[in-house]
């Protein structure tokens, strides 16, 4: 699970569920934004949508479905330590090719 791998890698993780939000995504990035976390997530349509109405966020991290989790989650990982201010910035984690 990537949660769980963002963890071990010493990320503070909060789950949406964890957080007791229910599933508008303008909450969840909302409640993100007020805690300074950022957000990663699968849905890019509307979270790409949303980015580019209000970037004033602590960032948002989109991401492919990728059967690979131990794949997904250090390119996550890498993505954030790689960055060092992730505010107002959306980064794009794609699946790589087979």
């Amino acid at each position: 699970m990537v949660v769980q791998g963002l963890i071990e890698f010493g990320h503070d993780v909060t789950t949406r569920e964890q957080a007791g939000l229910g599933i508008s995504d303008a909450d969840v990035l909302r409640y993100a934004a007020s805690t300074g976390r950022i957000l990663i997530t699968l849905n890019r349509r509307d979270f790409i949508r949303i980015h580019q109405k209000s970037p004033n966020h602590a960032g948002i991290i989109i991401c492919t479905v990728d059967a690979d989790i131990t794949g997904l989650t250090e390119r996550i990982h890498q993505a954030i330590i790689s960055e060092a201010n992730m505010t107002g910035r959306l980064v794009r984690i794609i699946r790589p090719s087979s």
